[in-house]
């Protein structure tokens, strides 16, 4: 099989406030990858055609439910939302957050019930406070997983 014909590699980015957007469409211009830019409402993308914006319903779960019925394991999925990284694992993709961790089968399960934990915990009333600050060391742990990533994924056959 040559390059050519071998499935591209497509990154999913669930945008509703996710920080590392430009992030993505810099490293995905440098692969020459295709991004879908995911939101419930209108959000600024650069004018490239390979970058392309989706506005799906107001549904809260319409954006992940775009991406998941997309996603395979040729798929890079963006994503701070634990529930969607669990769908995505599942659907065999790689899965990053916006501060580089990286989401396996072994992982997600134990984030899913932390994520869990902690929404009864507020809905009980506790306060838990939220996630820490994105900070610029977390910006460039998610550059480097992205990179690693695709460079993954190209050796198999991307």
């Amino acid at each position: 099989m040559t390059d050519d014909s071998a499935p591209s590699i497509v990154i999913y980015v669930d945008a509703d406030a996710c920080p590392v957007k430009a992030e993505v469409y810099r490293v995905a211009e440098r692969y020459r990858l295709k991004v879908f830019v995911v939101a419930n409402s209108y959000i600024n993308t650069p004018r490239d055609p390979l970058i392309e914006r989706i506005v799906v319903g107001a549904d809260p779960d319409a954006a992940d439910d775009w991406i998941v019925e997309r996603a395979d394991a040729r798929s890079i999925v963006i994503t701070a939302d634990i529930p969607l990284a669990s769908r995505a694992v599942k659907a065999g993709a790689v899965v990053i957050a916006p501060n580089g961790r990286v989401h396996t089968a072994d992982s997600v399960g134990m984030a899913l019930a932390t994520r869990n934990l902690m929404q009864g915990l507020r809905d009980a009333g506790e306060i838990t406070g939220g996630p820490g600050a994105f900070t610029p060391r977390d910006r460039s742990n998610f550059l480097s997983a992205l990179d690693n990533a695709i460079v993954r994924l190209k050796r198999s056959g991307g």
